[in-house]
């Protein structure tokens, strides 16, 4: 497993100490609770510390950043490391939602962790809201929107479809976007969602 610090991830060596031991848990608890997928692991810090890194210059200096989907902390935790202010992490599976936790406390992080379906959560007012790898663009400006503060955002990382996700979201939703070029995959895109309603 190659550790790969990037120019950009400009912070300092405590930060990437805790960064480092977030990894080595995920690494002991993956093969209990699949926390990310065992063809990911050589590559985590590109696949997933770094992927999730790239989303903090996005965060609000102040409100709630909801994670949907949480999993195994990314980007959640790794958000939560590099500084972001308050996180909730929403994970419906209880074993992962043990696991965020224990790294929160571990961590000594400004992270709570809500072990529910998102449609079963009462409304959040969140500045921020992020889901990775969870759903359709669709789907994920269904679950944003009831937890979104009057001037909120949502952040979503989206692979080499993200072009037709968007337009297949337009059919129901009316929003403005911004394609944030990704920095871990030439073919991604971080797409910065607002201004959400429906048709």
């Amino acid at each position: 497993m190659d550790r790969y610090i990037p120019d950009w991830l400009n912070v300092s060596r405590e930060t990437i100490e805790k960064l480092d031991h977030f990894v080595a848990e995920v690494l002991r608890w993956n093969p209990a609770i699949n926390l990310v997928s065992k063809s990911s692991i050589a590559d985590i810090w590109q696949r997933h510390v770094l992927d999730s890194a790239q989303l903090f210059p996005s965060a609000e200096s102040q409100g709630i950043w909801a994670d949907f989907g949480a999993g195994g902390g990314f980007p959640g935790i790794v958000l939560a490391i590099l500084g972001a202010p308050e996180m909730v992490l929403v994970e419906s599976d209880q074993r992962k939602a043990t696991f965020l936790r224990q790294m929160a406390r571990q961590l000594s992080l400004p992270v709570s962790v809500i072990a529910k379906r998102i449609d079963a959560v009462e409304p959040l007012a969140a500045q921020t809201v992020s889901a990775r790898a969870l759903a359709s663009l669709t789907e994920l400006l269904g679950h944003a929107t009831p937890h979104l503060a009057p001037n909120g955002r949502a952040i979503f990382p989206k692979g080499r479809g993200f072009e037709q996700e968007l337009q297949l979201a337009q059919i129901d939703w009316v929003f403005d976007a911004t394609r944030i070029p990704s920095r871990t995959d030439p073919e991604a895109a971080i797409l910065m969602i607002e201004n959400i309603r429906r048709r």
